[in-house]
């Protein structure tokens, strides 16, 4: 496999967990904060955390690359994608916003194609297809389970691959962790304002806690998603978001008590199978173009 899809795969994977891990966190604190609050106050401690990070990087100096149109429309992709999603992860179980939210390479793999002219496979886009029928399989939905909540999901997907499409259009000179600081830096903006027509309740020290947490988990995968997405090839890279899904199922059952029925495994077993199936696929054509080189 090309060395930049393997990390782009492994750093994909592992900004999957974190934003999870996320998710669950900022979801327990919605039952006593509002939306507003907690997202301005998470990206607050997000934005200050990476604000460190990039000062002892040394990257700071380079801040006139971060000057660049793509950058700051990337990061209101990711604000609104943020908004959007965190309002309907609120009123959704946990496992329905995250399957929906895992069709974004769908959107991504098809942005791919119409806007940067990349070539996928027919066995390349059944594969695709295949990790979206375990995602199926596995949340279930119901007519009750797919409502206006659920709509505003599929749309904060949308951003989600727009966010994904931009990051690949940021100049490569532009330093990775400036990038995820803007973006940071963004959602606490527009949330602040948002704060402003809300109103702000106390905030008991087990919030701040896990929202702290939050915030570390979110800096980390803002971190990985773009460096996966600046690594590798999109439309290979992009469907390991399927193995959030697996954080999420775990996460569900440590929180909240929810296992997995027989439908529900066979599911995790087609997630299983379409990605060792784009792996194969990638090694195969790997293999194809270097027997291709050496004719």
């Amino acid at each position: 496999m090309n060395p930049d899809n393997r990390r782009g795969i492994l750093m994909m994977t592992a900004a999957m967990a974190f934003f999870i891990a996320n998710d669950a966190l900022v979801k327990l604190v919605s039952a006593t904060l509002p939306t507003a609050q907690l997202i301005f106050v998470r990206g607050l401690l997000c934005t200050l955390l990476l604000a460190a990070v990039v000062a002892r990087s040394g990257v700071a100096r380079q801040w006139r690359s971060a000057l660049t149109a793509t950058v700051p429309v990337r990061a209101l992709f990711d604000s609104m994608a943020t908004f959007t999603y965190l309002t309907a992860l609120f009123h959704l179980p946990l496992g329905n916003a995250t399957a929906i939210n895992l069709a974004a390479p769908l959107f991504l793999t098809l942005f791919a194609v119409l806007l940067l002219g990349e070539r996928v496979s027919a066995g390349r886009w059944a594969l695709i297809g295949l990790g979206f029928a375990g995602v199926l399989l596995v949340v279930q939905p119901r007519a009750d389970g797919f409502n206006g909540y659920a709509l505003l999901c599929v749309g904060a997907t949308l951003l989600h691959a727009g966010r994904d499409f931009m990051t690949r259009k940021v100049p490569a000179s532009v330093p990775s962790l400036l990038i995820t600081l803007s973006t940071a830096g963004m959602v606490t903006l527009l949330s602040g304002v948002w704060t402003l027509l809300d109103q702000w309740k106390p905030m008991p020290p087990l919030a701040l806690a896990q929202l702290t947490g939050a915030a570390v988990c979110l800096a980390a995968a803002y971190h990985l998603l773009t460096l996966s997405m600046r690594a590798g090839d999109m439309s290979v890279v992009g469907p390991f978001r399927y193995s959030g899904l697996l954080v999420a199922l775990l996460l569900g059952y440590v929180l909240w008590g929810d296992v997995p029925n027989a439908l529900a495994w066979v599911g995790i077993a087609l997630l299983v199978a379409a990605g060792l199936g784009m792996l194969h696929s990638e090694r195969a054509r790997a293999r194809a173009a270097l027997d291709a080189a050496m004719d």
